[in-house]
């Protein structure tokens, strides 16, 4: 959204508070041996707290409250009583929410437990990239080269992006324009960044696939080849400078 007024940064402020607190509450109560469906709940409580309500449900009637995303699954895994957490799963958390007509949305990937598996240097990679992404952007720079940016730096340590996961707008709904802010440079995409606009920066990295591929389940995505991917994202407010990071309460660059 286009922030035109003092009282939608308040509303914005707000809301990427609440899910950005949601998310690190939810990252320290995950435990070895739990469900995925009980941390949902938990996150539903501190959500309701707030008075917010979850974006996937209110927008696409997901089954959960927030997306807890676990090993080989992409994004959007269904919470369940029968996904039980065991030691070094790479788990995925993302949090989207609305309160008074405003809307958030953040993700993080992290290692449960001890790294038995060795996903921290993807964890690492996936955090470091989206410091780094969120860095350079700011007015007028194309969105394309920030998607250039992420997809070179991913190489760097190794690994791929995936092609059609994307940040994208948000503020007024959980998805606005822009709608394409890639992974990868799109050369053909002159948009820009635009001063005082409201998006979600978000990067997918991963170990073998390129493209996610949707299950039989309607809403679990896993990559085409296999492997693992990680995901970080922060709604931002864009400026002529350093953005201002709203969701900067997840803390997941502490």
């Amino acid at each position: 959204m286009s922030i035109t007024k003092e009282s939608e940064l308040i509303g914005m402020k707000i809301i990427s508070e609440v899910v950005g607190t949601t998310l690190k509450l939810m990252r320290e109560y995950a435990k070895i041996g739990m469900s995925t469906k009980e941390l949902d709940e938990y996150g539903g409580e501190i959500l309701k707290s707030y008075g917010a309500k979850s974006a996937p449900y209110e927008t696409y009637k997901f089954p959960g409250y927030t997306c807890i995303s676990v090993n080989e699954e992409a994004a959007h895994g269904i919470p369940s009583k029968k996904k039980i957490l065991k030691e070094g799963d790479l788990i995925n958390i993302d949090v989207s929410a609305e309160l008074n007509g405003f809307w958030s949305d953040n993700g993080g990937s992290f290692v449960l437990g001890n790294d038995i598996h060795n996903h921290q240097p993807l964890v690492d990679a996936s955090k470091s990239i989206l410091h780094k992404a969120i860095s350079n952007t700011k007015a007028g720079v194309k969105i394309a080269d920030i998607g250039h940016l992420i997809e070179t730096e991913a190489k760097k340590c190794g690994f791929k992006v995936i092609e059609n996961l994307a940040g994208h707008g948000v503020g007024r709904s959980l998805h606005e324009k822009p709608d394409n802010i890639l992974n990868y440079r799109v050369r053909t995409n002159r948009e820009r960044f635009r001063k005082n606009t409201t998006v979600a920066i978000e990067t997918f990295i991963s170990t073998k696939s390129t493209i996610a591929v949707e299950l039989n389940d309607g809403w679990t995505l896993v990559g085409n080849k296999g492997g693992y991917v990680t995901q970080h994202e922060h709604t931002i407010l864009i400026t002529d400078k350093n953005p201002i990071v709203l969701t900067e309460s997840n803390g997941m660059w502490n």
